[in-house]
């Protein structure tokens, strides 16, 4: 994805500031080292250092084809903890807290269809089918289309949303600031933290928050988990 992409340049363009050589020039051991930096000295929680990890090891396996990269650059394992679950009046709360109606038509469609934070940014007015009450998500995760569930809900807070907007938003349904961008991740984050606050919500919300908020209460609806995974991606 363009993300990974800007993510593993980014890592390999701090590697070689690092050292300042050509990353050709230097050997596992200079890898380990800037691990251990990585760790100790930035104090890099597992998750990013894992990022960087895969990035270089990626360069060093795929692109210079060097056989060292594999086993020699080493990841360290992510703790495993339960995510953070709202209850549907926490929903509600979120969705009814004082904030802006483009941030409540964000919220909304995140947690009615399950999208992932990408997936919400980068949708478009066209993929909203009101006919068929679906939403189109178009090359998603692993570069698959697929169909989510239009509620009526949703779709008269995105009609609301729409209408009052100053200008049609074009091509996003939700623009980023740039003329024809669309809003960013990190935008959406915010947002989202922002209205959980306002909402007196104490738990570590966060946008992927509201996808398993929509899995879990799929489930605890008698949903079957075949058909969550489809509405899922997964």
């Amino acid at each position: 994805s363009k993300d990974t992409k800007r993510m593993y340049l980014y890592c390999i363009d701090k590697l070689i500031q690092h050292f300042n050589k050509s990353p050709e020039l230097l050997s596992l051991k200079d890898i380990n080292a800037f691990q251990h930096y990585l760790r100790l000295e930035k104090k890099a929680s597992r998750s990013t250092f894992n990022v960087y990890c895969s990035a270089i090891r990626f360069f060093y396996q795929k692109v210079l084809q060097i056989e060292w990269a594999y086993n020699g650059i080493f990841h360290i394992k992510n703790e495993k903890k339960l995510p953070v679950i709202l209850t549907k009046e926490e929903i509600s709360q979120l969705i009814n807290s004082n904030i802006s109606l483009k941030d409540k038509a964000i919220i909304m469609t995140m947690y009615s269809t399950g999208m992932r934070v990408s997936e919400a940014a980068t949708l478009k007015p066209e993929n909203i089918d009101s006919k068929r009450m679906l939403i189109q998500i178009k090359q998603g995760k692993g570069n698959k289309d697929r169909n989510v569930i239009l509620s009526p809900i949703l779709l008269k807070m995105l009609r609301n949303y729409y209408r009052q907007s100053k200008k049609p938003p074009k091509p996003y349904l939700f623009p980023g600031r740039e003329k024809e961008s669309n809003i960013t991740r990190k935008a959406i984050f915010r947002i989202v933290k922002k209205a959980a606050k306002l909402a007196g919500i104490s738990k570590n919300v966060s946008p992927h928050t509201l996808r398993h908020s929509f899995a879990t209460h799929l489930l605890e609806d008698g949903v079957n988990i075949k058909k969550i995974q489809v509405l899922l991606g997964h």
